[in-house]
């Protein structure tokens, strides 16, 4: 198997018959062996026993139909992440009048430049991958294409306006899930434009996460957004396209007031849901000094936890979970919030100490801690949040910051795409492509053109 560029090629190796030795001569000794050319070479006399099996002569060979497990393969790069191809089309001037006829490019080569697959792959390295700007120019300049970082800015920028109509299409549907993880994370924008109003120094990049809700089956579409605002306010922000006749979505995110107050306005519902291991996590900070009471309440939660994991994998719908979650872990939790209170009320544990605090975060968030034993579909958890908001990490880590919040915006755009089609199981770069080939289509009707749909799509408007 011969693999070269993510192609398979099968290699089929055609066995030649031997033409059959001459005989040996009776003046040569019995050890030696007679060659292909007609000659012979003598060869050391062997121990082997008259008895033992005789070789076969090259003659007698044959394909031996054993599957084999180390079949030899190969894999090559044969191109650096973006390649160019020069075209010198050739010019003739008549002359009589002096005009020059050029020859057309070869079919396929358009106007631009730059093909919609560089702007698709500048995205899903910079964005998706967190690769700076300048080690991929760098890296393009020691290769033999040269890309410089303003140019790669200009490409992905001018293909960002074409992917806008997509990602108001995506605001708009997650605003319909089920269930919105949320979190937030730091970031650093060099040129930020605030309000006069606004006070506030500190600059946010959200990730949204909406959910069809556990036991449920339907996409999932991230969200990302970077500015001044926390990732309660862009939950506010998402849940205003809301439709009205859909019920109270569940809110899931971490115990911060900032967060929880921001989602609330006097024409928007949710219910609010916090994420249990951010409070199982003070216990395990905690086991070195207090091992006993954290040992107990860890033994408690892993009940909770099991029982979750059980119903993932038996597949359980919304309901079914919930009833099995009341049946099994409802008796847990319950006497875990009684032995809180107890510890607190006889005094065996004091409210400053690491084990109070940890108590007292339980109890002020009881309720939104075990919404999962109330509400079908309601998560333990916020991990689905937490582990996108890794891609902006990525990026800050990488990148540093943006200069301003229109780079800001760009790179919201596309993380957003990227991590979408990375939660549905979808080709980011096929995807990305795709849309900037069907600019026009896409601006039409951004609807059928969502990561899940985009194929069917695309084959009509090749027919």
């Amino acid at each position: 198997m011969d693999v070269v560029a993510g192609q398979t090629k099968n290699l089929s190796f055609a066995m030649e018959k031997l033409p059959p030795p001459p005989p040996q001569p009776s003046y040569l000794p019995p050890t030696a062996v007679s060659t292909s050319s007609g000659g012979y070479v003598p060869q050391r006399a062997s121990s082997r026993p008259a008895s033992a099996t005789p070789r076969r002569a090259p003659s007698q060979t044959r394909r031996a139909d054993v599957p084999r497990s180390d079949v030899p393969s190969r894999i090559e790069v044969r191109a650096p992440p973006i390649q160019a191809t020069k075209y010198e089309l050739e010019r003739l001037r008549c002359n009589l009048c002096g005009y020059t006829y050029t020859a057309e490019p070869p079919k396929g080569v358009g106007k631009e430049k730059y093909d919609e697959s560089v702007a698709s792959i500048l995205g899903l390295l910079i964005y998706g991958g967190g690769l700076p700007r300048n080690r991929l120019a760098g890296l393009q300049g020691k290769l033999g294409v040269p890309l410089a970082q303003s140019t790669q800015w200009e490409i992905l920028d001018k293909a960002a306006e074409k992917l806008q109509p997509i990602l108001k299409e995506l605001i708009h549907l997650a605003a319909q899930g089920e269930v919105l993880h949320s979190d937030d994370t730091s970031r650093k924008i060099l040129n930020l434009e605030r309000p006069e109003e606004d006070t506030r120094t500190g600059v946010f990049t959200s990730g949204i996460i909406s959910t069809p809700g556990i036991g449920n089956k339907a996409p999932e579409i991230a969200l990302f957004f970077t500015g001044p605002q926390h990732a309660g306010e862009n939950l506010r922000d998402v849940l205003m396209y809301r439709a009205g006749e859909l019920d109270a979505p569940i809110a899931m995110h971490d115990a911060e007031k900032k967060n929880a107050s921001k989602i609330k306005p006097a024409n928007l519902e949710a219910e609010l849901a916090n994420c249990l291991p951010h409070g199982r996590r003070y216990f395990i900070d905690n086991f070195k000094n207090f091992p006993k009471q954290c040992h107990h309440v860890l033994s408690e939660l892993c009940k909770v936890f099991k029982n979750e994991k059980q119903a993932k994998e038996e597949k359980m719908s919304p309901e079914e979970r919930l009833a099995f979650h009341q049946a099994h872990s409802l008796p847990a939790m319950e006497n875990l919030h009684a032995w809180m209170k107890s510890q607190l009320e006889e005094k065996h544990a004091e409210p400053n100490s690491g084990l109070g605090k940890s108590i007292n975060y339980m109890l002020n968030h009881w309720e939104k801690l075990t919404l999962f034993l109330r509400k079908a579909g309601a998560p333990l958890d916020n991990n689905i949040a937490e582990r996108g908001l890794k891609k902006a990490i990525l990026h800050r880590k990488n990148s540093l910051f943006y200069r301003n919040q229109h780079g800001a915006d760009v790179g919201d755009l596309y993380t957003s795409l990227i991590h979408t089609c990375e939660l549905n199981d979808i080709n980011p770069f096929d995807y990305l492509k795709t849309l900037l080939q069907n600019a026009k289509a896409l601006k039409a009707a951004p609807a059928d053109w969502l990561p899940w749909t985009y194929n069917v799509e695309a084959s009509d408007q090749a027919e």
